[in-house]
């Protein structure tokens, strides 16, 4: 099974937390202040592959910025965190949803 190829796409970093960025596609990142429908810029890009044969890599960033507008706000799945001691009739659960961001990727 071959991994598929991309021509246009880069690297992003928000929220401490790095971001593979293809045109058009959307991007679940960690909660934004904008509001749905805001275009927003991220200027943190490591890496931008724009041809087959060209990849600038960032020193630690690269000059021209990722731009991307708000689809929606939205929760994580669920995660559990279960604590337990043995014969001591001790246990706790306890759920937590992480707040995230979508966005539409629009030029790279």
């Amino acid at each position: 099974m071959t991994q598929p190829t991309f021509s246009r796409y880069a690297i992003f970093q928000t929220g401490g937390k790095q971001y593979q960025a293809l045109e058009g596609k959307t991007v679940a990142i960690e909660k934004l202040t904008a509001q749905e429908g805001e275009k927003i810029s991220f200027s943190e890009v490591l890496l931008r592959k724009t041809a087959d044969d060209k990849v600038e890599i960032g020193t630690p960033f690269l000059k021209n910025a990722i731009t991307a507008q708000v689809v929606k706000h939205d929760k994580g799945p669920k995660v559990i965190a279960f604590k337990f001691k043995r014969r001591k009739k001790y246990m706790r659960k306890q759920g937590h949803r992480q707040h995230m961001t979508i966005v539409r990727i629009l030029t790279i």
